[in-house]
C-alpha cells in the first residue's frame, strides 16, 4: 500500500520548462534498480549538477534552491513526455514530492504517476501561469475528493479531472491487488449468487 492522498496543503516547487521528458526527469543510466527506492537523489540529475558530480550543484538549478521546497511540483506544458519509463514517477515520489501540477500530462506519464501513489493535476494554461506567478511561498491546497486545487494566498481555485477508480485507489493507498482485496467479500458473494 501507498501513503493515502487526499489533502495536500504546501508550497510548491515550479520548473518553468515545457515538453520536460522522463529523460530529463530520470536519466536512463539510473534505471538499473528494481525496487522503487532511492531514485529520489537522481531526480532531474543532467540538470542538478555539473559533469555529474553531486559536490557541484548547478546553483541556478530551482532544486538546489533551498529556498523552494514542499510537496508540490509545478511544471510547464506537456510533462513526462518521451520514453515510457516508470522510474520517472518514481524519482519525483522518491524525492519527496507527492503532486504534480501541470496543464498537460503524457498520457503514459500520467498513468505511471496514479499507478505509484504520485497525484498528476491537470490545469488550465491560465491557471498555470496564475500558479507560476505567485511568490516564493505561496502554497496552493489540493483537494483530491473535492477535485479541486487552491492557490490559497488569493483563493482562485480550478477543479481537475481523474478516473474514478484512480482516485479511491489514491484516497485509500491501494494498489491494483489492495483495491481487489478491499472488495473481496463482494466478489465473493457476487460468486456464491452465481453458482
Amino acid at each position: 500500500m501507498s501513503e493515502p492522498i487526499n489533502i495536500v496543503k504546501s508550497t510548491f516547487v515550479p520548473v518553468k520548462i515545457e515538453n520536460i521528458d522522463t529523460d530529463q526527469i530520470i536519466p536512463a543510466r539510473f534505471l538499473k534498480a528494481t525496487t522503487k527506492v532511492g531514485f529520489g537523489k537522481n531526480l532531474f540529475r543532467d540538470w542538478r549538477y555539473e559533469n555529474d558530480d553531486e559536490t557541484a550543484p548547478k546553483k541556478d538549478f530551482i532544486l538546489n534552491n533551498p529556498e523552494y521546497k514542499g510537496e508540490i511540483l509545478v511544471a510547464g506544458k506537456n510533462f513526462g513526455c518521451g520514453s515510457s519509463r516508470e522510474h520517472a514517477a518514481w524519482s519525483i515520489a522518491d524525492y519527496g514530492f507527492k503532486v504534480v501540477v501541470s496543464s498537460f500530462f503524457a498520457d503514459i506519464f500520467k498513468n505511471n504517476a496514479l499507478n505509484n501513489g504520485l497525484l498528476p493535476v491537470q490545469v488550465s494554461d491560465a491557471f498555470l501561469q496564475k500558479i507560476f506567478a505567485q511568490p516564493n511561498g505561496t502554497t496552493l491546497t489540493v483537494n483530491l475528493e473535492a477535485q479541486t486545487i487552491t492557490i490559497d494566498a488569493t483563493g482562485e481555485s480550478e477543479s481537475f479531472a481523474i478516473n474514478n477508480y484512480k482516485k479511491t485507489c489514491l484516497l485509500n493507498g491501494y494498489d491494483d491487488i489492495d483495491f481487489l482485496l478491499s472488495i473481496k467479500s463482494d466478489i465473493e458473494k457476487f460468486e456464491e449468487a452465481q453458482a
